[in-house]
C-alpha cells in the first residue's frame, strides 16, 4: 500500500524527484479567510490552496450536515484546474496535524481515485522548523488536465443506511468527536447535543502523540482493533460533528493497515436534520 502519511524530508525528495500536486488545505473555522491568508503569507513550494467551504464542501446541500461533500461536478472541475490525473502523486497538508481540511482533502481524492494521497506528518508547523523551502504570493498556474470522477460508493453512507446498518449490527460506529461533546456534556456549534446511539467514542487526536505526529501504524492497528472488536475494516464507519475530523480516522486507520473503514460524510449535524432520529447521550 501506498504510503498515506509522510514527513517534511519525504515529501522535499518527492517535489525534487518529479511532479507532486501540493495542496495547502490550512482552514480556520470561526475566520475563512485565514486559510487563503496564510497560503499567500508561505507555503510549500508550488502548492496550491484548497478552502475548506468552498472546495472541499457544498454548503449549498440541504440536510446533509454542516460540511456537505462537494458535488461530483464541482469536485471534478477543481481537480481539472489543478492539473490533476489519477496517477499523479499528492501530498496534502495544513496547520492541525491534518485534522483540520487535509484529512478532508485526502479522504476525497482518494475516493475520487487517485491513486497516490498522503498527507504531511505534522503538516506545515512541521515543513517550517525542518528549515525547508518557502514559496509567497499566489502559485504558479498549473497545466489545467480534463477530468470526471465519482466518489467511490463503497466508501460512504448516507443516515438511511447508516440506520439499517446499525440495526442490522452490520457496522461499528465511531465518533471522532471530544469525548465531552460525544457523551452530550456540552455542544458548541449543533442545536442538539448527544451522539448517534451505538456509536462509539475515538476522538481523532488520540491518533497523535504528544508532539502533534500521527502514532505508529502498529499502536494505531491495536487502538483500533481494541475499540472495534476487530471488526474488518468496511465493517467500521467514521462521523464527527460535520464529516470532516472524521476523515481523521479514516486516515489513522488506512496509516495502520487497515484500509477501507468507511465515513458518514453528514455526521452529527446531518443526523439530527431530522429531529425524529434518535439520539443518545451519556457514555
Amino acid at each position: 500500500m501506498t504510503a498515506v502519511i509522510v514527513d517534511p524530508p519525504t515529501l522535499a525528495e518527492r517535489l525534487a524527484a518529479g511532479p507532486v500536486l501540493v495542496v495547502d488545505a490550512r482552514a480556520d473555522l470561526a475566520d475563512p479567510a485565514k486559510g487563503p491568508a496564510a497560503h499567500a503569507a508561505a507555503h510549500v513550494p508550488s502548492a496550491v490552496h484548497a478552502d475548506l467551504e468552498r472546495d472541499l464542501s457544498d454548503l449549498s446541500r440541504a440536510n446533509l450536515g454542516r460540511h456537505p461533500l462537494p458535488t461530483r461536478a464541482a469536485f471534478s472541475a477543481l481537480l481539472s484546474r489543478w492539473g490533476w490525473r489519477p496517477d499523479l502523486p499528492v501530498v496534502v497538508y495544513d496547520d492541525a496535524a491534518g485534522a483540520l481540511a487535509a484529512a478532508r482533502a485526502w479522504w476525497l481524492l482518494r475516493a475520487a481515485g487517485s491513486a497516490d494521497v498522503a498527507v504531511l506528518d505534522g503538516g506545515f508547523g512541521a515543513w517550517r522548523a525542518a528549515g525547508l523551502p518557502l514559496e509567497s504570493g499566489a502559485a504558479p498556474p498549473r497545466s489545467p488536465s480534463s477530468v470526471e470522477v465519482d466518489f467511490d460508493p463503497a466508501l460512504h453512507l448516507d443516515a438511511d443506511a447508516l440506520a439499517a446498518a446499525l440495526g442490522a449490527g452490520a457496522v461499528v460506529l465511531l465518533d471522532a468527536r471530544a469525548a465531552p461533546r460525544y457523551r452530550g456534556e456540552v455542544e458548541p456549534i449543533d442545536p442538539v447535543a448527544g451522539h448517534v446511539p451505538g456509536a462509539r467514542n475515538r476522538p481523532y487526536t488520540e491518533n497523535l502523540d504528544a508532539a502533534g505526529r500521527f502514532k505508529p501504524p502498529s499502536v494505531l492497528a491495536a487502538e483500533f482493533a481494541a475499540l472495534t472488536g476487530g471488526r474488518a475494516p468496511h465493517e467500521v464507519v467514521h462521523m464527527c460533528g460535520s464529516g470532516v475530523t472524521a476523515c481523521h480516522n479514516v486516515l489513522a486507520m488506512t496509516h495502520a493497515g487497515l484500509p477501507g473503514s468507511r465515513l458518514f460524510a453528514p455526521s452529527w449535524s446531518g443526523w439530527i436534520a431530522d429531529r425524529s432520529r434518535p439520539v443518545a447521550t451519556g457514555a
